[in-house]
């Protein structure tokens, strides 16, 4: 059960509304998912949708990417609202099924990609390692430059804070859909 409700935009104070008028008029063009959490804090909220938007659509890197991006870090956080977001999307932008289900189960993933197998890599470390290694540093600014770099780095903050607070709140997964991180 969620540790929250909705807050309809009637309900909405004059800088809730504000912010929730700029995300609705912005790329995302609709009002839900993480915002809905994050609207109680409505600078936080306003800040992280302009994050959203660049990092979903004006980042450097393919969506392919940056979706592989995502789905590591909510296995890393078992954000299971995160992951039903954005696994479809992964899919959908070209990242393997069988990568797909290896990282949902904790698995190692192979790719035949060498750019999403590099990307797995990077994520890896910065998760588990909290930072890179030379090898792996060098190898992600030559096939990403720096804005790339950046921009991973950036898609795991990102996501880890959308992921601590769905957590947090323990926003529940639509009626029908299967929680994908068990136990």
């Amino acid at each position: 059960m969620s540790r929250y409700r909705e807050i309809s935009v009637a309900e909405m104070t004059a800088e809730q509304k504000e912010v929730h008028d700029e995300i609705v008029g912005g790329r995302r063009g609709r009002f839900g998912g993480p915002f809905q959490i994050l609207i109680r804090s409505p600078e936080v909220c306003r800040h992280l949708s302009r994050l959203d938007e660049y990092l979903r659509w004006g980042s450097s890197l393919p969506p392919a990417l940056s979706e592989l991006s995502i789905c590591l870090t909510a296995r890393h956080l078992r954000a299971g609202y995160e992951w039903y977001a954005h696994a479809p999307l992964a899919l959908e932008a070209g990242v393997p099924p069988a990568a797909i289900e290896a990282i949902r189960t904790g698995a190692v993933p192979s790719f035949t990609a060498a750019d999403q197998a590099l990307v797995y890599r990077v994520i890896s470390e910065l998760i588990d390692m909290k930072r890179l290694s030379n090898t792996v540093f060098s190898e992600a600014i030559t096939a990403f430059g720096e804005r790339g770099v950046v921009e991973l780095g950036t898609i795991v903050g990102y996501y880890t804070a959308i992921g601590n607070a769905l957590n947090a709140f323990e926003v529940t997964l639509p009626a029908g859909a299967t929680q994908p991180f068990p136990g």
